[in-house]
């Protein structure tokens, strides 16, 4: 380990609050209507990452115009499914929009962790952070009894072993794969990437189960294209983080150089 449990605390504790809120929310929004709140994230990520104090990222003009046309195309398409099943519920819409302001610290918080300490693995980050909200989330899971009825429940119907062991496989592979992207590209790119994964979900389940497609959902496939092609045009200013990297490169290099010499300088010195 290269930081100190206290990090992980607080982590874990940002990443309970933002799993619990989605996964409760659930239970009083629909799946679509859920996807649309979240599909947001990108735009309190990177308002969060703008006034961190271990941050202060600066996003040019083109990433929020792509955020906002990205955000703009999602909400676009998963309004053309909600509208067919209608689930709005104020409890549902304030437990997401807690979660939407959990992930915006979520990300940022990870992002600063791989600034600050680059000698972090995803490994220990995703180790640590797990590990500490383990026995938090064991113990009301007693004192409720719903630790007791899902063993029960599971030793019944002994296939759902096989799904957990695969769903825990699936969750480590897609945390690994985020943490990374957090560590090299930034947390408002990462929820870049997220957010599009939710737009291929739910594209392949009209495909799988032959769903029609409207005007609306392809008003927000356009919306969403247009997105990620102004999002990768080439920008004319360097990225932030590869400025901050470049000059601590240097600077690192300028003190080899004054430490080398000093050393060559001593040896020079007579003895006596």
């Amino acid at each position: 380990m290269v930081n100190p449990w206290k990090i992980y605390v607080k982590l874990s504790v940002v990443l309970m609050c933002s799993h619990g809120l989605t996964k409760g929310s659930l239970a009083y929004l629909n799946y679509p209507a859920q996807i649309m709140f979240k599909s947001t994230k990108v735009l309190p990520v990177m308002v969060v990452g703008a006034f961190m104090p271990s941050l202060r990222r600066k996003y040019p003009v083109q990433e929020y115009v792509s955020a906002v046309l990205f955000v703009g195309g999602l909400i676009f398409f998963t309004l053309a499914d909600a509208n067919t099943s209608p689930n709005f519920s104020i409890i549902g819409v304030i437990m997401i929009t807690g979660a939407l302001v959990m992930d915006s610290f979520l990300g940022n918080l990870q992002e600063a962790i791989f600034t600050q300490n680059p000698d972090t693995s995803q490994m220990e980050m995703l180790f640590c952070s797990t590990v500490v909200g383990a026995p938090v989330l064991l113990l009301p899971m007693i004192l409720t009894g719903e630790l007791f009825v899902a063993w029960k429940s599971c030793s019944e119907h002994p296939y759902v072993y096989g799904v957990l062991v695969f769903e825990a496989m699936a969750t480590f592979i897609g945390q690994i794969s985020v943490l990374s992207l957090i560590a090299i590209f930034g947390a408002a790119a990462t929820a870049m990437v997220t957010t599009a994964r939710k737009a291929v979900t739910l594209l392949l389940s009209y495909l799988i189960f032959t769903k029609p497609l409207t005007e609306q959902h392809f008003s927000g496939l356009l919306l969403i294209s247009m997105g990620i092609v102004s999002r990768l045009l080439p920008d004319s200013k360097p990225p932030q983080r590869a400025v901050k990297s470049d000059n601590i490169r240097r600077s690192r290099h300028k003190e080899e150089n004054i430490s080398s010499e000093n050393t060559a300088d001593e040896e020079k010195r007579p003895l006596v």
